[in-house]
């Protein structure tokens, strides 16, 4: 029997080719962006990554573009509290605020849910969001409201499970269980999951390809 949300089948050599040429030349940072009238022309397609702090979100960015500095990894969850953009080849990497600090004060978090929200609904060229679920716990209520937000809307967005290599066995599959039930959900969620380690490099080529094929 097909599981709901399977793992992402690994793509061809053509895809994984395409994949490694968008991310092998130079990719900068652009911008951080705190309020829409910074935002840069939408003169290019975009994919986002979002995920709740801690969940390894610079570091995935980084192993993605191989710029082991390119996105701020931080011991202190929350610190990233702009919308950064970077570009790969002719496409925009949307680095979005980690959600679900506890600690961050609340007028800080109700500024980033209202740009996030302002972003999410009003970026024409925005084809993706990759939403980061750590495999360790699969996905929490904090995550499930950024599907919501999503779903609102009106953007498709793919879960990428990191931590892969953290977690093993019945453990594992408990959390892939736990996630896929929450995506069941959510209408707006692309159909496949994708198993990354940035720490091990697993799932960064798959996930290369799919930018590079969206």
């Amino acid at each position: 029997m097909q599981l709901p949300f399977p793992e992402a089948e690994r793509p061809d050599d053509a895809a994984l080719e395409k994949g490694r040429l968008l991310f092998a030349g130079e990719t900068e940072f652009v911008k951080g962006v705190v309020a829409m009238d910074g935002l840069p022309e939408a003169d290019r397609l975009e994919v986002c990554f979002a995920g709740r702090s801690n969940v390894g979100k610079s570091s995935l960015i980084n192993a993605l573009t191989g710029r082991k500095g390119l996105a701020r990894a931080s011991n202190t969850p929350g610190r990233t509290q702009e919308i950064n953009f970077f570009t790969a080849g002719d496409l925009y990497v949307v680095d979005l605020p980690g959600y679900g600090f506890a600690n961050a004060p609340v007028a800080v978090v109700a500024k980033w849910q209202a740009l996030l929200k302002q972003y999410l609904s009003g970026r024409p060229t925005l084809r993706r969001v990759f939403v980061l679920i750590d495999a360790r716990h699969g996905a929490k209520a904090v995550d499930e409201e950024m599907m919501t937000l999503l779903d609102r809307s009106a953007v498709t967005f793919q879960v990428v499970m990191t931590k892969v290599d953290k977690v093993r066995g019945t453990a594992l599959e408990d959390s892939l269980a736990k996630t896929r039930a929450a995506l069941a959900k959510h209408p707006a969620a692309y159909p496949e999951l994708i198993l990354t380690s940035s720490d091990k490099g697993d799932g960064i080529d798959v996930l290369r390809a799919i930018i590079a094929t969206i």
